[in-house]
């Protein structure tokens, strides 16, 4: 009787670990660069249901701002990042930043991510 060899050999499964392995750790890096950018929107959001912050200044509505990112520990986002500007019933604000990261020698992942968020008067974020 000839016996067959079933499953995977030792150069196979090295192979698939070192594939797998690689694609690990470009989500390592990249899962807290999209993890900072869903903060910022979330922090967008809630500064938009907050009552009142689109009669205050726009120091204070980037100090709030700033605020929610703290608690996120968000360190990409920079006040030169983030332009208020006069929209018809109230603010807007844009978050516009860059992150890179390097990847492996001299490969680098560059994420741009921008974000923009109408505070009304309402207090509805519309």
């Amino acid at each position: 009787m000839k016996r067959t060899q079933r499953g995977i050999t030792l150069l196979g499964f090295i192979i698939v670990l070192a594939v797998v392995g690689f694609f690990a750790y470009v989500g390592m890096k990249l899962f807290p660069m999209y993890s900072e950018y869903y903060s910022v929107k979330s922090a967008l959001k809630g500064l938009a249901n907050e009552s009142g912050v689109a009669a205050s200044d726009p120091a204070r509505i980037q100090d709030l701002f700033f605020r929610r990112l703290y608690i996120s520990y968000s360190e990409n986002v920079k006040p030169q990042n983030v332009k208020i500007r006069r929209a018809d019933n109230g603010w807007q604000i844009d978050v516009q930043y860059e992150v890179r990261r390097p990847l492996i020698g001299n490969l680098d992942v560059v994420g741009k991510f921008h974000a923009t968020q109408t505070l009304t008067r309402g207090g509805d974020g519309v």
